[in-house]
């Protein structure tokens, strides 16, 4: 929202003299003489009933999404401090796939001793359960496989993207969330939400040259946040539903009639008509929102309150888990186009590896909750997974850790991103990979390599030494589940990869939706 001033009792919004006029909703909403749909009230009226308890709203499963702009939804986690992703979570490899394996050293450099390489080990180290290749005793896995069903996991498939990024810090430009928004995505209520109160919604920055004022992701942390974004008051109810809805209608017909006088002054007729889209949206989400907890996960029996539930009670008193549910909800049932999900203390290398494995667990929880509530939604989704840096082991293990190697520090060249996405369409599969050109690999799960020694090779792709160009190709992935990657540069102008024929070689996704009208 625009700064204000005061005079009297009255606040008005700041006129900016450096700022054209405002011609379009999104430019009065950064201006600030528009607020956004964040919080629906019809003012004067709404505070005569107060705030009230209100029944109980619940998600059954395969409902039918509330809103949105007909596009997946799109969640992201932000391991902020410099997680391990690559080699000991998800498996990654040379020029020729997942599969081209490293050296024997590589492998220990990404936390793996020579009896859990594929080289050594005596059981098959390579899980396949979700079409993108994990190690079998990867404890992000491990979180995944707890929360989601065989089901939602055999309609799962994944990429993992081979690049670099600065370590444990703020001003890696990994964030694609406004580049989501503004190649189409949108929710019923909002564009955007993140877990933290930042520009991006989480640690990481956006690529500056996407941010947009308007579409700032608004915070949501736990349940009450959720809640908080639609307070029709108590007319719901006393009056229901139904008259709730009457009452707001009334309003917006008493509204339009003193649009018709500032219309009368010519100036101000798109002023006056942006008023009464503003006014007409109010009345469509009251009709919709008028119970809160229709956003309350915790009332939402597919995510907690019975033995079947994705969350237990204990896991909902925390933290990580609480936040989850509360953007997923949001996401999944398309009330929000996308979100971004903070999980901190990712700078896990404190001479143990038992630290790390329960970081990835409940990292793997959380993303694996996400999967099952889409499932159970009977919704797509897109989760992607990525943090500032990494980290690189020496070769010293830990019994209390499994055996695996132990974190000794910070190394930017071994860092990696993943995108998970589910497919609703079970008659389908899981969704399909591009197939490698070069025919060397069957399939695309992997977007750059690494060299032998377990360090990204930066001039693989554009994006290997590049975080803000990274956060492009997972806008550029997010359109081709769309079959709209051809219109990168049409939707996103701003974006700064590489001619088409080179771009498609960051294309890991055949499509798996019709693009909305």
């Amino acid at each position: 929202m625009g700064k204000t001033f005061k005079m009297g009792q009255e606040l008005y919004p700041l006129c900016l003299e450096s700022h054209k006029r405002p011609i379009s909703r999104r430019q009065f909403l950064a201006q600030g003489f528009l607020t956004g749909a964040a919080t629906v009230t019809a003012p004067s009226l709404f505070s005569l009933f107060g705030r009230g308890g209100v029944a109980h709203a619940q998600v059954a499963p395969c409902s039918s999404p509330v809103g949105g702009a007909g596009m997946i939804p799109f969640m992201c986690f932000d391991l902020a401090g410099g997680a391990n992703i690559a080699g000991s979570n998800v498996l990654v490899g040379g020029p020729q796939g997942q599969e081209d394996l490293l050296s024997l050293s590589g492998y220990s450099k990404l936390g793996l001793p020579p009896d859990f390489t594929p080289q050594q080990s005596v059981t098959d180290v390579i899980n396949r359960e979700m079409g993108l290749l994990f190690h079998s005793d990867s404890a992000m896995l491990a979180g995944i496989l707890s929360k989601t069903s065989q089901t939602t996991r055999d309609q799962t498939n994944g990429v993992i993207f081979c690049s670099r990024s600065l370590n444990d810090t703020e001003n890696n430009e990994l964030n694609p969330l406004y580049g989501i928004a503004k190649v189409g995505s949108d929710g019923g209520l909002l564009p955007l939400i993140g877990s933290r109160s930042s520009e991006s919604g989480g640690k990481s920055l956006a690529p500056p040259y996407l941010v947009d004022p308007g579409l700032r992701p608004t915070k949501v942390s736990r349940a009450r946040d959720a809640t908080g974004l639609v307070d029709a008051g108590r007319m719901a109810e006393f009056l229901d539903t139904y008259g709730a809805a009457r009452v707001v209608e009334a309003v917006e017909r008493m509204s339009h009639r003193k649009v018709d006088r500032l219309e009368a002054l010519g100036e101000q007729a798109v002023a006056s008509s942006i008023l009464r889209d503003a006014y007409s949206d109010t009345t469509q989400l009251v009709k919709v929102y008028s119970d809160p907890n229709a956003l309350n996960p915790e009332s939402d029996l597919v995510i907690t309150g019975l033995p079947d539930s994705i969350f237990s009670a204990d896991e909902m008193n925390q933290s990580t888990f609480e936040k989850t549910a509360a953007i997923m909800k949001l996401v999944v049932q398309q009330h929000v186009g996308a979100g971004c999900i903070e999980l901190g203390g990712y700078d896990y290398h404190n001479s143990t590896r038992e630290t790390g494995e329960r970081k990835d667990f409940a990292a793997g929880q959380a993303i694996g909750a996400s999967l099952e509530y889409a499932a159970r939604s009977c919704n797509d989704l897109v989760v992607y997974v990525f943090s500032d840096g990494s980290v690189s082991s020496n070769g010293q293990t830990d019994a209390n850790g499994g055996g695996k190697g132990i974190w000794k520090g910070d190394n930017s060249s071994t860092a990696a991103s993943f995108m998970l996405v589910y497919s609703k369409d079970t008659l389908a599969g899981r969704p399909l990979m591009v197939n490698d050109p070069s025919q060397i690999a069957e399939v695309r799960q992997q977007v750059g390599y690494m060299e032998s020694d377990g360090s990204v090779e930066t001039e693989a792709t554009e994006l290997s030494n590049n975080p803000a160009k990274l956060a492009e190709a997972v806008v550029l992935n997010y359109l081709a589940l769309h079959g709209l990657d051809d219109q990168f540069e049409a939707r996103l102008p701003e974006g700064t990869l590489g001619q088409v024929d080179p771009r498609d070689d960051l294309v890991a996704f055949e499509p798996i939706r019709t693009p909305p009208a």
